[in-house]
Order: structure tokens, then C-alpha cells, then sequence
């Protein structure tokens, strides 16, 4: 008996069947999407590591480049006394970053009132994603400078000596203040650096016989050195030797007996200019006294012209004959330079009305002589009231006066002067003249009784500070 047949299938058949489930499996979609996820996956976590990568780089780079900023700063300070590399090693080390640094990536420098150090390295940061790519690192370079060195100042310091700064005692308390100020300005290590141009104000400046005889000035009297200007001359800082000036008047405005006056007569009461003389400078602030009248926009008309290049050769000349150092030869110094120029401007109150005399009757020597030894108000008292109005003009009332102010604290601050002003025990009107005139707000101190010396030590030391280069 026979066992059970098999079927046989003809080979086309066959074929077919085999074809179709090739084709079958060939357009299945089962499972397609997992291949691509994890295809998407892998370069999802490639750009993912590559970007943290980069993100802890920059992090660390600016991790040393603050470090290269603090270390160099403080390892060129003047007051550092220990080696200046060993600073900028040690800063990295505390921020664990020493490994990015050297002693060769630091360079000390400067000059004999300076100290230079420069940090310049490449720092190699580790990678831990994409090091896996063959990347094992990100070259970071980093370089930081810092020069510390007192560099040139002119400063003008403007002091009221009016009648009322004999009140209260503000004179003694200035005197005391101002000497602080000058001390702590003109220190061993800013000699032949900077300059300090005493200038005291009271209705006039006396510029003294040294600065006015070298200017075009038509001279009318020998009794004070005060020079005349017009509005226009508030619009800018200059004061150019050779421009046409005239000469102020010789008067007092009440005071018989002429201790009192607007141009005051002292040669401690002058103007000088471009010291660094603490002794000379603090003996005539000591000897400073209440005189007439207040003209603060005279005072820094005066303060700001000590800072504009148009009196160089002026300040030349001077130097020339030995009344200002040689250190100073060819100051002021342009705009342009990195000298810092200051003014610091104290008052007690605000502009007052100043008169004039009338030229027809300040014409002759004689008249100016009669106006030498005779106030205007003896003319009230004891001659005939009625007559001053011919005889006499307003020459600068208080609006005038500010507006004249406004004038010339804009043009200095216009060319890079910084003003401080000091308002001492002032009335609220005088203060927002005082104000508007400073640099900013902050560059203003309204003070009472012996918080002058308070005011002066803290202009000083911002001054300090401004003249350090880093």
C-alpha cells in the first residue's frame, strides 16, 4: 500500500508566491518609525551635547576673564606690595581656574608712577559630550589689562569770600576745609602732575598784577587787578591774553573806610595760578577774610579760563619768569588731552546786585581817586541821594548774574570740565542755581556748619579716584 502522495507545486507557482511576499515585506510599514525615533534620538543628543559643550565654555570663559579683570586690577594697584604675578596666580587659584594659567601668560609693566599688568592666555577647556567626536577641547582665549598711574589734573578751586562768610563762623570753617582739600589733592605722588589755581571771589576776582599786566587789559588805576567782561565773554570758557579788555573799578558800594569791597586789594586775596605748593596755597586760604558783594559767575568765569588752552602762553610766560613751576609749562592742556579738568566752586549765597560807576564819571585819575576813598553810599549819606541814578548803574543784578552763571557752567561742562559746587548754609533758590550748575546732581553738596569739611574731603578723594587711569 501506498503512503500518502505530496503535492507538488509547479516552480511559476512557486516563484509567484515567493515574489509576493517579497513585495509584501517590502511595502509592510511595521517598525519603520522605531528606526527613524532613534535615528531622530541620536542626533537630538549629538546637537544636545554639543550645546552644553558650548554653553560650559562660554561659562568658563567668562569665569576667567572676570578672574583676568579683578586680578590684574587689584595686582596693578598703587597700594600692592606684594609681587604683581603672584596676585593674578592666586585669584585663579581661589576660583579653582589655575590650571588655565601660567606665570608665562602674565606680563608686568609701567614706569616709576605707574604699574602695568597684562594677562593674555589660551585656555583649555574640556569638552566631555563631544569629545566622543574627536573634540576634546575648545581653545578659549582670554586677555585682560590694567594700568594704575596718576595721570595730569587742573584744578580750580573757587572760594566765596564775601562779607557774609564772616557769619557763623563759615570763614574759620572754610579755611579748615580747603587746606583738607588741598592736602589731599597735592600728595608726593602727584607732583609736577597736578595743578591747583587758587581763585578767590568776592563781587570781582583780582587776578593780580602777574596775570593782568601779561594781558591786553587798558589799564586805568593801580589800586586792584580786576578785569571787566561782557555777557558775551559767559558763553565760553576762554580767556585770550590778547583779546581787549578793560580794567574793573576801584570802589566800594558802602563801606567808608573800604574794608569792604568788591575788588579787593590783598595779594592774598589774588589769583594762583597753577600751584603745587601746599604751604603757599593753605597760607593765603588761612588769611582769606569777608570783603563785599557776591559774583559767583566771576569766580568760575575765572576758574574755567585757568583750564582753557587760550591762556597757555600766558601760563608760558609765567613759567618763563619762574612764578608758576616748568612743570607746568604748556598747561592748560587742550580739551582733547586726558587731563582731567575740575572746577570746585564754594558759596555762601548767591549773585547780588553789583554796581558801576558811570564812565563820564570815572573818566579822569582824579575821579577814580575820589571813588578810591568815597563809597557810593556816601553819596545817599552825605552828599545828594537824588543823584545816583546818574551817576551809577546796575551792572549785574541776581537774574543777571545767574543767567550769566548758567552761561559759563554750561560752556565748561560743554568742553569736559567737571564742576562740584559746595552750597554752604544756603537758601533753597541759591541751592537750585548751585545745582544746575554742578556736573549732575550728585555733583553738588548743600551743606551746614562743619559738613564743609565733609564736602571738600569727599570731592577730594572722588578726585583721587578720577585721576587714577585703569
Amino acid at each position: 500500500m501506498t503512503g500518502p502522495s505530496r503535492l507538488i507545486l509547479p516552480k511559476n507557482v512557486l516563484r509567484d508566491r515567493v515574489r509576493r511576499h517579497v513585495v509584501d515585506f517590502a511595502r509592510a510599514e511595521d517598525g519603520v518609525m522605531l528606526a527613524l525615533v532613534m535615528f531622530m534620538l541620536l542626533t537630538m543628543m549629538t546637537v544636545a551635547g554639543i550645546g552644553v559643550d558650548v554653553m560650559r565654555t562660554e561659562m568658563e570663559r567668562t569665569r576667567i576673564q572676570q578672574v583676568i579683570d579683578a586680578s590684574t586690577l587689584a595686582a596693578a594697584h598703587k597700594d600692592n606690595a606684594l609681587d604683581p604675578k603672584q596676585v593674578v596666580l592666586d585669584y585663579f587659584d581661589k576660583a579653582a581656574l589655575a590650571s588655565y594659567i601660567s606665570a608665562d601668560d602674565i606680563l608686568v609693566g609701567g614706569g616709576e608712577t605707574s604699574t602695568a599688568v597684562e594677562v593674555n592666555l589660551t585656555a583649555q577647556v574640556k569638552t566631555p559630550f563631544i569629545r566622543h567626536l574627536g573634540n576634546e577641547s575648545f581653545n578659549v582665549p582670554a586677555r585682560g589689562r590694567a594700568e594704575q598711574a596718576y595721570g595730569n589734573s587742573e584744578v580750580s578751586l573757587v572760594l566765596d569770600i564775601s562779607g557774609s562768610m564772616d557769619d557763623n563762623r563759615r570763614m574759620s570753617r572754610l579755611h579748615r576745609a580747603a587746606n583738607e582739600f588741598v592736602d589731599t589733592v597735592l600728595t608726593p605722588d602727584s607732583v609736577d602732575r597736578v595743578s591747583v589755581s587758587l581763585i578767590p571771589y568776592t563781587g570781582d576776582v583780582n587776578v593780580g598784577w602777574d596775570i593782568f599786566s601779561r594781558m591786553n587789559v587798558r589799564q586805568l588805576h593801580d589800586y586792584s587787578y580786576c578785569v571787566q567782561f561782557t555777557p558775551d565773554d559767559f558763553s565760553t570758557t576762554a580767556i585770550d591774553p590778547e583779546d581787549a579788555y578793560i580794567q574793573g573799578q576801584h570802589f566800594s558800594h558802602v563801606d567808608a573806610r573800604f574794608n569792604y569791597i568788591s575788588c579787593p586789594t590783598q595779594s592774598y586775596e589774588t589769583v594762583t595760578p597753577f600751584s603745587q605748593n601746599n604751604a603757599a596755597l593753605e597760607a593765603q586760604i588761612n588769611r582769606l577774610t569777608g570783603r563785599e558783594r557776591t559774583s559767583i559767575h566771576i569766580g568760575i568765569k575765572w576758574g574755567a579760563a585757568m583750564l582753557d588752552e587760550a591762556f597757555r602762553p600766558l601760563v608760558n610766560d609765567l613759567v618763563d619768569n619762574s612764578i608758576v613751576d616748568e612743570a607746568f609749562r604748556d598747561r592748560p592742556a587742550p580739551f582733547t588731552s586726558n587731563t582731567l579738568k575740575v572746577i570746585v566752586v564754594m558759596t555762601d549765597g548767591m549773585n547780588t546786585e553789583t554796581k558801576r560807576i558811570k564812565e563820564f564819571a570815572y573818566d579822569t585819575p582824579d575821579m577814580r581817586a575820589h571813588w578810591a576813598r568815597h563809597a557810593m553810599d556816601d553819596w545817599d549819606n552825605d552828599v545828594d541821594g537824588s543823584v545816583e541814578d546818574h551817576l551809577f548803574d546796575t551792572y549785574y543784578d541776581t537774574a543777571i548774574g545767574n543767567a550769566l552763571l548758567q552761561n559759563i557752567c554750561n560752556a565748561a561742562k560743554a568742553n569736559g570740565i567737571i564742576i562740584y559746587s559746595i552750597g554752604f548754609e544756603i537758601n533753597n533758590d541759591a541751592a537750585q542755581e548751585m545745582e544746575d550748575c554742578a556736573s549732575s546732581p550728585s555733583h553738588f553738596y548743600r551743606v551746614e556748619g562743619v559738613q564743609i569739611s565733609e564736602a571738600f574731603s569727599s570731592i577730594a578723594q572722588q578726585l583721587k579716584q578720577l585721576r587714577l587711569t585703569l
